[in-house]
């Protein structure tokens, strides 16, 4: 928390909103954050509580408490559950289950895959983003390493950076393919218009997924893909940029449905491998594909 701040209200500002004021009194804060410390009660004006349309009219006495905006506060330890694959003094590798953000952001503070971390190793603190070196989305499931130490987070960033790491999905797509397995080689960055989004654009940077059918069903296939590149959204964007978008995925499929409906985007990270940053030997691990996925799978074998 900030000190506590005390101000008057000038008389030439007699007539404005309270949150008006405020903000031409306080450069330094948006006109946003102000707002939400009025709404939060940390804005007492004349000793009473005040709400950002309120009148001022010129020497009021103003107490404020200003708080710290979540994106700079220290991130919490937070007593939640891990499914540790492998744990030893350099990593740590994590079947993440769907549902959980991986690092904290904007309407996810708390609750993350980070704030797991630093409960479960408190020296994780001591490393830039909790050791955190490649994340899944939220709706995602499956395996992603965590490094324990800042060697090893250097080492595992490498390694990404030169494709070393060896990252193997299952995926759900729309459809029927034509051909039993390919290669999506298209540049991604973010959508022109659709800034939450992320698409294939000219100037995009590099991505390449290959793929492969491992089932084709009726109106959907059950697929692998393995990333050469780490790009947000990518095997999302790529399979959707072909005409097959994955099963559940309400950003990039539109409004296309199949008969067997999905909760969340079909895409389950099942292999993981890499250069330990230790020893320097190939490591690698499965997570088994999670109960959500096993009960689609089913439902598209005896979707006639």
């Amino acid at each position: 928390m900030s000190d506590r701040l005390h101000l008057i209200i000038p008389a030439n500002h007699a007539g404005l909103r309270l949150d008006q004021s405020l903000a031409e009194l306080l450069p330094d804060y948006s006109r946003n954050r102000i707002q939400q410390w009025i709404d939060a009660g940390a804005v007492r004006l004349g000793g009473a509580a005040a709400s950002r349309k309120q009148k001022v009219w010129g020497g009021e006495a103003v107490d404020l408490q200003p708080a710290a905006h979540p994106a700079e506060a220290p991130h919490q330890a937070e007593a939640i559950a891990l499914d540790i694959v492998h744990e030893d003094d350099s990593v740590i590798v994590i079947n993440k289950p769907p549902g959980l953000v991986v690092h904290p952001g904007a309407g996810n503070w708390q609750g993350t895959l980070l704030n797991a971390l630093l409960y479960h190793a408190p020296e994780l603190a001591e490393v830039p983003r909790a050791g955190i070196v490649h994340r899944l989305d939220k709706d995602t499931s499956g395996l992603l390493v965590v490094a324990k130490t800042l060697a090893a987070q250097t080492a595992l960033v490498r390694s990404l950076q030169a494709r070393d790491v060896k990252r193997v999905y299952w995926a759900v797509a729309m459809g029927r393919f034509e051909r039993p397995e390919g290669t999506v080689d298209a540049p991604i960055g973010r959508h022109p218009t659709q800034r939450t989004r992320m698409a294939v654009v000219d100037n995009g940077k590099p991505a390449r997924t290959d793929w492969r059918v491992l089932a084709q069903y009726r109106q959907a296939a059950w697929v692998e893909c393995r990333l050469h590149s780490g790009r947000t959204h990518q095997i999302r964007v790529h399979l959707a940029h072909i005409g097959h978008p994955l099963l559940g995925d309400t950003v990039y499929a539109g409004r296309r449905q199949v008969a067997v409906a999905f909760h969340r985007q079909a895409l389950h990270a099942y292999r993981l491998g890499f250069s330990h940053p230790l020893t320097g030997e190939h490591v690698e691990w499965e997570a088994a594909m999670p109960d959500d996925f096993r009960v689609l799978v089913e439902a598209l074998e005896h979707d006639a």
